[in-house]
């Protein structure tokens, strides 16, 4: 089973480019990010026509997440868990959870759009952004620990907004001080693998300099200017499950591409 997890930034805009890979690709499910459109103005039938089911958690102009499953949907979430007060007032769509029916029982995906957090600094030290980032990694990894005494495989595919190493980024020193790059996330990130996760890409390739960002300025993707953010993350039943993973870059040349490529884990689940 092909899952993959692609930040396809505008579902509505990139429609074409998306439904084209998905022709070529066919993964059994796709976790895509920044949809940037409300449910209900979701293009459905695009992709029911191909035979998915879908599923979303969506917000006008930004974030938004969805699960494509050709496979039913056994139960499914939105949304983070309410850990203190601070939390309560958090609109942001960044999280959608779904349980569906394997070959051998039961598995847990999730598509995580993790908060960008720049500008990391302000007079003031740290910004509200790089703040909200972090307890947002906070309340991801309460999340994951709860659900992993289930023992059953998970796979939390996303856009995480993370570059684990140097070896994840084409100029280590050009990203000093990102977000995604500073001693303070890379630290949040540690805390998820501690839990007991594996990162795919390391448990099957880990070769360096493979990415799956460009950004449209600079001649990035011309340049191979890019960095590794979009990451699986599986427990230990999942992994064990883990025959191969591939970045399908291709996509980064299509006609109107997103900046991000998907990332596809192949499972035996």
């Amino acid at each position: 089973m092909d899952i993959a997890t692609f930040n396809v930034n505008s579902v509505k805009a990139r429609l074409g480019a998306v439904t084209d890979w998905l022709d070529t690709a066919t993964p059994d499910i796709a976790c895509l990010q920044e949809i940037k459109t409300v449910d209900a103005d979701f293009p459905l039938a695009p992709f029911e026509e191909r035979g998915y089911n879908v599923i979303t958690h969506g917000q006008k102009s930004y974030n938004g997440v969805a699960i494509l499953s050709k496979r039913p949907f056994e139960e499914h979430i939105s949304g983070l868990p309410i850990l203190a007060p601070q939390d309560e007032d958090d609109e942001q769509a960044r999280y959608i959870e779904a349980v569906i029916m394997g070959d051998h029982g039961p598995f847990r995906v999730a598509s995580i759009y993790l908060p960008n957090g720049n500008p990391v600094m302000d007079e003031g030290g740290l910004t509200a952004k790089y703040q909200y980032k972090l307890r947002w990694m906070e309340r991801l990894r309460s999340r994951i620990a709860s659900l992993l005494p289930l023992e059953e495989p998970m796979i939390m595919a996303g856009d995480y907004n993370v570059i684990p190493t140097a070896d994840d980024v084409h100029d280590a020193i050009s990203w000093q001080g990102d977000a995604a790059f500073r001693p303070e996330t890379h630290a949040a990130y540690q805390a998820l693998l501690n839990l007991g996760l594996t990162s795919a890409y390391e448990q099957k390739d880990g070769r360096p300099h493979e990415y799956t960002f460009w950004d449209y300025q600079r001649g990035a993707w011309q340049k191979n200017n890019g960095i590794r953010i979009d990451h699986l993350l599986c427990s230990a039943q999942a992994a064990d499950k883990l025959t191969a993973v591939r970045i399908d870059k291709d996509c980064r040349a299509a006609d109107k591409p997103s900046d991000h490529v998907p990332f596809i884990g192949s499972f035996d689940i």
